[in-house]
């Protein structure tokens, strides 16, 4: 089943509409991302790097990636820890581009640790 989508102000992709996700089907998707926790409506995830620097260039190729699909995580950077938490408030609640959003994220940590 296709997404519906929803107008966009000027200049930004149409807006996907996505129903949330009930929590049968939050657990399911928790298993292909296992590094993500639930609490509450949000998923979310710390990732830890050799300094602050590596943690602000993560935060900007997240930044990147969420502006491409207009879907932008809460970002908490503390020193070497980045802490993603993900919703749709639209929705009110997990849906399935917070998923995508997740997986987006753990491929772009994924290229840090093989550098």
């Amino acid at each position: 089943m296709a997404a519906a989508k929803r107008a966009a102000p000027a200049g930004r992709h149409p807006i996907e509409i996505m129903p949330a996700l009930t929590t049968k089907q939050i657990s399911l998707h928790l298993q292909a991302v296992p590094n993500w926790s639930k609490r509450v409506q949000t998923i979310f995830r710390t990732f830890r790097f050799q300094g602050f620097l590596k943690s602000i260039d993560f935060v900007n190729r997240i930044a990147r990636k969420a502006q491409e699909i207009n879907h932008h995580p809460d970002i908490d950077i503390r020193f070497d820890k980045v802490t993603l938490t993900l919703t749709t408030h639209d929705e009110g609640g997990i849906t399935e581009k917070d998923f995508s959003l997740a997986r987006k994220c753990d491929d772009v940590f994924a290229r840090f640790l093989v550098r």
